[in-house]
């Protein structure tokens, strides 16, 4: 079998959060530090305020930009009044990736317990454009990372990875 060589991928990261700023951001920081030690490249970084409509504006841009290829949220999954994320993510895509969230509870579960239950990370397609909603914790993305994220967004990772499904992904 021959080896297969990276792919970088253009990435952009977007916090969800009305108290954080680029100074103390250590869920974006994990996750741009994840993105170019895997070797791709970061496209664009924001921070948002948790409110539906700029979250959606923000991954509405990005998913419609063909240089873009994944997008990363971090933060408006969880169950409160001012956690937005899913409801803004979700009318944008057009397929749901449900084993992201299942996988990532399971995975969750392990270090939190049944608190992740509060969770609702979720990853979809968009316009031939994969996006990921993990938890604001920096430990929820360094796990969503490190553990699901990296690995699907790596052509090397056999037997299968999303990076192979991308020339295929606009298919009518």
């Amino acid at each position: 079998m021959t080896e297969r060589e990276l792919i970088p991928l253009n990435i952009a990261v977007l916090t969800v959060s009305d108290t954080r700023t680029e100074a103390d951001d250590k869920s974006g920081q994990v996750l741009v530090k994840g993105v170019t030690e895997a070797g791709h490249r970061l496209a664009d970084k924001r921070i948002v305020p948790d409110d539906i409509y700029q979250v959606r504006a923000a991954v509405s841009q990005w998913i419609a930009d063909r240089d873009i290829q994944a997008v990363v949220t971090t933060g408006g999954t969880g169950i409160t009044g001012r956690d937005g994320t899913p409801e803004a993510v979700l009318p944008l895509l057009d397929k749901v990736v449900d084993g992201f969230g299942e996988v990532f509870r399971m995975l969750s579960y392990e270090t939190i317990g049944t608190s992740t239950l509060q969770s609702r990370a979720l990853a979809g397609v968009a316009n031939g454009t994969f996006v990921f909603c993990v938890p604001g914790s920096s430990g929820a993305c360094r796990d969503a990372w490190d553990k699901i994220i990296r690995h699907q967004l790596d052509y090397r990772t056999r037997p299968c990875n999303m990076v192979e499904l991308m020339p295929r992904l606009l298919e009518k």
